[in-house]
């Protein structure tokens, strides 16, 4: 490149570099903000003017130097890109920047050229932040009469409040998606959605559906807000809709972080499986199973259900022997019981469930039904349980 003129040798000092520096600032001299001075620099060909023979002499006395590119100051330099088109730059606007540095280590930039050459890459994918560095990068595959790759500057991401992604909104990466309690499959299919829709606006897609529909081409200029309540939701339906058994797999790390009793784990999973947006939520819903909160004594009254303290103490206290005689602890056994006394009262479904449930749970929303929650706790647990909602509501009418 230094030969055909594509590059050429730098020996400018630090000094001089920073004479060249161009301070910019519009905020006002009294504000803190004026001490933090941005800085620009242009090279301008100082030593492109060198001969031949003042370099040579330069390089024999140990002089240190640079390798800069060479950039034409007149015309212009267009790239393509897939999604921006054609951007054209005009060539007084690009820099002539190091490609080798003082030690003799060439710059990422000049280097990632090379590599992408070397190694044969076809497609350059990258944030749109990049568009302004592409030119030069233009440049180096032209000087050297190689095949440009194609590029592919993908618009940026942002939060909800149209800010850049960052570790401290939380799901910047991948890891940080998967922490939270996100599934593999659903982030692809959510990331896959960002700035590009199928044809038919399909939302929930299969790996080999984005396969055989994604085009790169049809992704949006503007950029993609992040929608963690999308993201939400579409990890809820992939959890439904998972096989049980790969689902609980996923579930168990969650589920025994809570609960360290010898309940059946399987069936908290299976209960709580199309209840819960991501894994983590799992651990705020099933807390009860382990250990019966403390809860307020009014929790029993509930307009929409049509109970109060009385109702629901006389419904306890009605139940409790039948439960006490009950042999089959069985989720139908148990309902069986419920079922009949709701009927044989004249009362609402809710009047005789909601006193129950609340008992054994301790609180106003559940992952499931009485009956489901009093098998899986055991005989002898929702038993204890239900006599302390009895001696709490006793001692509070």
């Amino acid at each position: 490149m230094v030969e055909k003129g594509a590059a050429y040798y730098c020996f400018c000092t630090k000094e001089r570099l920073a004479s060249l520096k161009t301070a910019v600032g519009n905020a006002d001299e009294e504000e803190e903000e004026a001490k933090e001075v941005k800085e620009i620099i242009k090279y301008d060909k100082h030593c492109l003017h060198l001969s031949k023979e003042e370099i040579e002499t330069k390089l024999a006395a140990g002089l240190p130097y640079v390798i800069r590119q060479n950039n034409p100051t007149e015309g212009s330099t267009t790239f393509q890109d897939a999604i921006f088109g054609n951007i054209t730059v005009d060539n007084d606007e690009l820099d002539d920047m190091v490609l080798i540095k003082s030690d003799g280590f060439p710059t990422y930039n000049f280097a990632n050229v090379i590599d992408d050459h070397m190694m044969k890459i076809t497609h350059v994918v990258r944030g749109n932040e990049y568009l302004s560095s592409t030119p030069k990068y233009t440049r180096l595959y032209q000087d050297f009469g190689w095949e440009e790759p194609i590029y592919v500057h993908l618009p940026l991401i942002t939060n909800e409040e149209h800010k850049k992604l960052s570790k401290r909104s939380g799901h910047s990466s991948y890891e940080d998606l998967l922490e939270q309690g996100f599934v593999s499959e659903a982030i692809i299919n959510f990331v896959a959605l960002l700035g590009w829709s199928s044809a038919n606006n399909t939302e929930i897609m299969s790996l080999e559906e984005l396969i055989s529909e994604f085009d790169y081409t049809h992704i949006n200029k503007a950029p993609a807000v992040f929608d963690i309540v999308k993201l939400r939701w579409m990890n809820g339906e992939y959890l439904k809709n998972m096989e049980f058994e790969t689902y609980y797999g996923l579930a168990l790390p969650y589920i025994k972080e809570v609960v360290k009793k010898d309940l059946d784990y399987r069936k908290i999973a299976a209960l709580v499986k199309t209840r819960i947006e991501t894994l983590v939520d799992i651990k705020d819903i099933i807390d009860f199973f382990e250990e019966l909160p403390e809860y307020d004594y009014l929790m029993y009254t509930h307009k929409k259900m049509k109970t109060d303290t009385q109702s629901s103490l006389v419904v306890l206290q009605e139940l409790l022997p039948k439960f006490e005689a009950l042999e089959d602890y069985s989720e139908a056994a148990i309902e069986n019981i419920i079922m009949t006394y709701i009927a044989e009262q004249g009362i609402k479904n809710g009047q005789g469930l909601w006193p129950v449930r609340t008992a054994v749970s301790g609180k106003q929303s559940t992952p499931g039904g009485a009956y489901e929650i009093m098998n899986i706790l055991g005989k002898e647990e929702s038993l204890r349980r239900i006599r302390k909602a009895i001696d709490l509501l006793s001692t509070n009418l």
